[in-house]
C-alpha cells in the first residue's frame, strides 16, 4: 500500500529571520520577501520584525483627532450601548409575550388571533402646511 504523504515543517534559523527583517527594514515590503524566499505567508514576515527588528512593524494605525471628535465618539460609543441594550430587553420582552400567548393559547384551547396592523397605523401621518395653519 501507498504511503501517507508526510508533512513538511519549515523550521527558519534565527540568522536568516534577522536577514529578512534587515531587508523589511531597508524598505521592501512584507509580501515581497514572501515571495522571494517562498515564506508561506506575510504574517511570519510581521511576526519577525515584531520580535527581531528595531523600528517595528512600519504600518501601525494612528488616529488623530481633536478633542471634539474624541469626545463625540465617546458619546457614539456610549449610544451604541444603550442601544445595544434597549435592542436586548426588547428582544425579551417579544419573547416572553410570545411565551405568554403560547400558554394562553394552550389554556383556552384555541388560537387566539393576532390583530393585523391597520393601514393607516403602518403609514407615517403627513401633516400638510395648509392644515397647520388652519
Amino acid at each position: 500500500m501507498g504511503q501517507k504523504p508526510t508533512r513538511i515543517i519549515r523550521r527558519y534559523s534565527l540568522a536568516f529571520k534577522k536577514q529578512i527583517v534587515k531587508e523589511y527594514e531597508a524598505g521592501e515590503s512584507a509580501s515581497a520577501l514572501k515571495r522571494r524566499y517562498g515564506l508561506s505567508n506575510t504574517h511570519m514576515v510581521v511576526q519577525w520584525v515584531g520580535q527581531h527588528g528595531r523600528e517595528g512593524v512600519r504600518h501601525k494605525l494612528m488616529v488623530i483627532q481633536t478633542p471634539e471628535e474624541v469626545d463625540r465618539v465617546r458619546e457614539l460609543e456610549t449610544r451604541i450601548a444603550e442601544l445595544e441594550k434597549l435592542a436586548a430587553q426588547l428582544s425579551l420582552d417579544k419573547f416572553m409575550l410570545e411565551c405568554s400567548l403560547t400558554v394562553a393559547q394552550e389554556e383556552l384551547g384555541h388560537k387566539v388571533k393576532k390583530k393585523s396592523p391597520t393601514p393607516s397605523s403602518t403609514k407615517p401621518k403627513v401633516v400638510s402646511k395648509k392644515s397647520e395653519a388652519s
